[in-house]
């Protein structure tokens, strides 16, 4: 009975300490929402500025409230990194298709779109680094530009 209560116990420490994943799966299930994915990165991208302009604001006053500071920079963390994984685990894993043969128009466009999510990789990294606001415009940059050639109009 006590090998039982023991295992039951550290069961429920293991449930209770996990994290859930609620990513997409990669089941080719044919289930996917492109747009609606390009329009949580760029609301990710909005709440970063804010979170940006927010430490700023904060930071003039004399009476500093750093646990507020502290809070708006890891919400632009946890913002940036919600930008790194619907790249990565989404688009790249799930949605870019290698393109053919090198030098055909899928290829290209392939080479185009890795690019340009690379480029939004990058700038969320660089916007997790620091408060430069010319961040906040690469990643709003390439998320546009990756939508033009993305997403057929």
């Amino acid at each position: 009975m006590k090998t039982f209560l023991t295992g039951l116990s550290v069961l429920a420490l293991c449930l209770t300490f996990t994290q859930k994943a609620w990513s997409h799966c990669e089941v080719p299930c044919g289930i996917y929402d492109d747009e609606m994915r390009i329009g949580m990165i760029a609301e990710h991208i909005t709440t970063i500025e804010k979170a940006v302009n927010q430490v700023e604001e904060l930071s003039k006053t004399a009476d500093k409230n750093q646990n507020q500071i502290v809070r708006w920079v890891a919400n632009k963390e946890s913002h940036a990194t919600e930008i790194q994984h619907i790249v990565t685990q989404y688009f790249m894993t799930q949605r870019i298709k290698i393109g053919a043969e090198a030098g055909s128009a899928a290829h290209t466009k392939y080479l185009t779109e890795l690019s340009l999510l690379h480029e939004l990789l990058v700038h969320a990294m660089k916007a997790k680094q620091s408060l430069d606001v010319a961040n906040i415009a690469n990643l709003r940059s390439a998320l546009k530009a990756f939508e033009a050639s993305y997403i057929k109009k």
